[in-house]
Formats: structure tokens, C-alpha cells, sequence
């Protein structure tokens, strides 16, 4: 997670809408079918745009990906082992099961 996003991705209103729309796709990833786990922002968040809430918080621009998905998207290295996947400079990321997929730039 970027530095200038760690609010947003803390903050209540993006829990809630997190939650809210992760239930609303049923837990489902909506391009193959498999377990969702990440709520994906179709528009990338960035340090100009991070404070609307028509990108942050719209609906429109989410996506509910498993973590295969979400790593495809964001041109990282495919999960290896059970949690496990490399970021775009070659470091390890574990994530926990039922835990969001970190997110790439």
C-alpha cells in the first residue's frame, strides 16, 4: 500500500463500502468465477484523485478479484504458494487467507 493511501484504506467509509460491496458480488470474482478476496479499483487510485469519493467509493469502479485476478491486473508475478506472490520490485508478499491481496501500483 502506497504511503498517501493508507488513510482511505483505513478510514470507516472505505470498510463499509469495502463490505458492502464485497457482499453485494456474493464473494465471487467477477472474472473467473473463483473465490474473490480483493476489492479492486477499476480507475487506480492516485495521491490527485484519492480524495473523491466519486472514484474511491463509487460502485461502478469496483471490481470484486480473486487474488489470481488481481495480481494479472496489476502485472505482478502470479501468487506462487497459498498467500504468497512477488510485488513489481521482486519482494515477498504473504497474505494471509480471507486477508485482502496487497495492493500494486
Amino acid at each position: 500500500m502506497q504511503p498517501w493511501a493508507k488513510s482511505f484504506y483505513k478510514s470507516k467509509a472505505w470498510r463499509q463500502c469495502r463490505d458492502a460491496f464485497f457482499i453485494s458480488r456474493h464473494g465471487i470474482c467477477e472474472r473467473c468465477g473463483s473465490p474473490g478476496y480483493e476489492v479492486h479499483h477499476k480507475e487506480y487510485l492516485t495521491p490527485l484523485n484519492i480524495g473523491d469519493p466519486a472514484v474511491t467509493l463509487a460502485w461502478e469502479n469496483l471490481e470484486l478479484l480473486c487474488p489470481t485476478c488481481h495480481s494479472k491486473e496489476h502485472n505482478a508475478a502470479p501468487l506462487t504458494a497459498d498467500g504468497i506472490a512477488f510485488d513489481a520490485d521482486g519482494n515477498v508478499i504473504y497474505t494471509p487467507p480471507g486477508e485482502d491481496v496487497p495492493r500494486t501500483p
